[in-house]
């Protein structure tokens, strides 16, 4: 587990040129739900920034943490000036200082599970939000996506990314960490939500986004590009993707 969450680093160009930024939408619902202005806003799992500068960009005092070094120096090639940059694990963050909110964009599950909603409620202040966002980035065209399953098959059987969800986002029930927050004794006004999002990429760039997965960061480099090759020999020029974002939000009690 803390092998693959500090495999990012290997990566972080990549990461930081092929991983999609975020849309406006997830901060327009994420201060709907707030309910009052955010002024400080603390991200654990920073990487290279990429919802960093979504919420820095609306004048909101980020301090964005990330425990991998080269990743925070990717985000440091493109802080924002009312961003604080620190290399740090979620584990590891002191409880001295609360914040309006406390995010999270795709790196919740890296998290050690054992005492994090206790560590999390140390770090929101009475009445402020915590948000997690999962961007499960999937091939649209389901005869597409199983042609390269298929393909990667030999050397990958499972990425790691959920399969796409049919189920409206209104009809679903509570999925994680919603699940968790619900029985988080800290939390209240736990919410599920979904900003929908289509995107479309050459298939090079397709692949350049899978190389920041962990699941082919992992693989030994032959296998990976041996990968990679037979993945692009299925893909037409261009892709479809599935990029929504399920957002949990939770209140401070």
């Amino acid at each position: 587990m803390v092998t693959r969450a500090l495999s990012f680093g290997t990566v972080a160009e990549a990461y930081e040129r092929y991983r999609p930024g975020y849309p406006v939408e997830l901060l327009e619902l994420v201060t709907a739900y707030a309910g009052e202005p955010i002024r400080t806003a603390l991200e654990f799992g920073a990487g290279t920034g990429k919802a960093t500068r979504l919420f820095a960009q609306a004048g909101i005092a980020v301090t964005a943490t990330e425990p991998d070094a080269a990743m925070l120096a990717e985000l440091r090639k493109h802080l924002p000036a009312n961003v604080t940059s620190v290399q740090a694990a979620f584990e590891d963050l002191p409880p001295g200082s609360s914040y309006d909110l406390v995010y999270s964009a795709a790196a919740l599950h890296w998290t050690n599970p054992e005492g994090r909603w206790d560590r999390m409620a140390a770090l929101v202040r009475p009445g402020g939000v915590f948000a997690s966002f999962a961007v499960p980035i999937q091939l649209a065209d389901p005869e597409l996506e199983a042609a390269v399953r298929a393909a990667r098959s030999p050397y990958l059987v499972d990425d790691g990314v959920p399969s796409p969800d049919s189920t409206p986002p209104a009809d679903r029930p509570m999925e994680w960490p919603g699940t968790e927050l619900q029985q988080a004794e800290w939390f209240t006004d736990v919410r599920q939500a979904v900003v929908e999002r289509r995107l479309t990429m050459s298939a090079h760039e397709y692949v350049g986004q899978l190389s920041t997965v962990s699941a082919y960061v992992m693989l030994r480099p032959a296998d990976r590009d041996e990968v990679f090759r037979r993945i692009l020999e299925v893909l037409p020029d261009t892709v479809d993707l599935d990029a929504e974002i399920t957002t949990h939000l939770a209140r401070r009690q």
